[in-house]
C-alpha cells in the first residue's frame, strides 16, 4: 500500500499592522502560522477557520486562498500539502490548543525561527503585498 500526502491548512492572519504567529508546543518546535490537518468531512475553509480559532482564539474575515505548498520536505514528520489562506483576524488573540504562545509582528520584522516552510510562505506573501502596494505602505489594520 502506498502512502499519500496529508492535506493541511495554514492561515496568514493580518491583525494590528502585523501577522499572527504561534509558538508550537509540540515538535517540530518553532514559530509558525496557525494551521493544522484537515479532518474528515471538513472543507479546507472550515478547517482553516477551526484551526485558527483553536490556536489563536480569533475568527477570520476576508478569507482568501493564497497558495498551495507541496514540497515533500516541507514538514519533517511526513509529506504534507498545505492549502494556505490569508485573512483578517477578529477578536482578542490568545494562545490555545497546541500553541504555547502567540505574537503579532510586522511581516518585515519577523526574525524568529519558523517551523515548516513558513518562512517561504511569508516571503511569498510579502512579495505579493509589495506587488499590490508598490510604495511599500502596507496596512494590516482591522477596519
Amino acid at each position: 500500500m502506498s502512502e499519500h500526502p496529508i492535506p493541511a491548512v495554514d492561515a496568514i492572519i493580518a491583525m494590528n499592522d502585523g501577522i499572527v504567529l504561534i509558538e508550537r508546543r509540540f515538535p517540530p518546535h518553532g514559530w509558525a502560522l496557525p494551521g493544522g490537518f484537515i479532518e474528515t468531512g471538513e472543507t479546507v475553509e472550515t478547517a482553516v477557520r477551526r484551526e485558527s480559532r483553536e490556536e489563536t482564539g480569533l475568527e477570520l474575515e476576508e478569507l482568501a486562498l493564497f497558495g498551495v505548498y507541496s514540497d515533500p520536505h516541507r514538514d519533517p514528520r511526513r509529506h504534507t500539502i498545505s492549502i494556505v489562506f490569508s485573512a483578517r483576524g477578529i477578536g482578542i488573540p490568545k494562545a490555545g490548543d497546541d500553541a504555547g504562545a502567540i505574537r503579532i509582528l510586522p511581516i518585515q520584522d519577523i526574525d524568529l525561527p519558523l517551523a515548516f516552510d513558513h518562512s517561504v510562505i511569508l516571503a511569498d506573501y510579502l512579495a505579493a503585498m509589495k506587488r499590490e502596494n508598490p510604495g511599500n505602505h502596507f496596512s494590516f489594520r482591522n477596519k
